[in-house]
């Protein structure tokens, strides 16, 4: 399955609506570790495999929800299970990271 693009028209659905965890990546195009991190997240999004769901949150045309879970950094990962942010890490992460963010 590949990336998700969320927006505050899909978020509810998508993310506070879904029975498995969602992996959310908040990233810009012109942020340079948020481009090293892409192909990663692309990746686990691949191999996913239906236990989770990666979404992607472009913080330039989505500040809303960037602000509402208080991106200041980018790229930031929010891990949320039940609408709830269970985990969160801020830069770039190398795979086996982001992976240790979903257990």
């Amino acid at each position: 399955m590949s990336e998700l693009k969320i927006t505050k028209q899909n978020f509810d659905k998508e993310v506070l609506g879904s029975d498995k965890p969602v992996l959310i990546d908040f990233w810009a195009s012109w942020c340079g570790p948020c481009r090293m991190i892409a192909p990663i997240i692309e990746e686990i999004a691949n191999e996913a495999d239906g236990e989770f769901i990666v979404g992607k949150v472009n913080v330039d045309e989505e500040p809303e929800l960037a602000s509402s879970f208080q991106v200041t950094s980018i790229p930031t990962l929010a891990v949320v299970k039940d609408g709830v942010v269970v985990r969160r890490a801020v830069g770039y992460k190398p795979k086996e990271q982001v992976l240790e963010l979903l257990k």
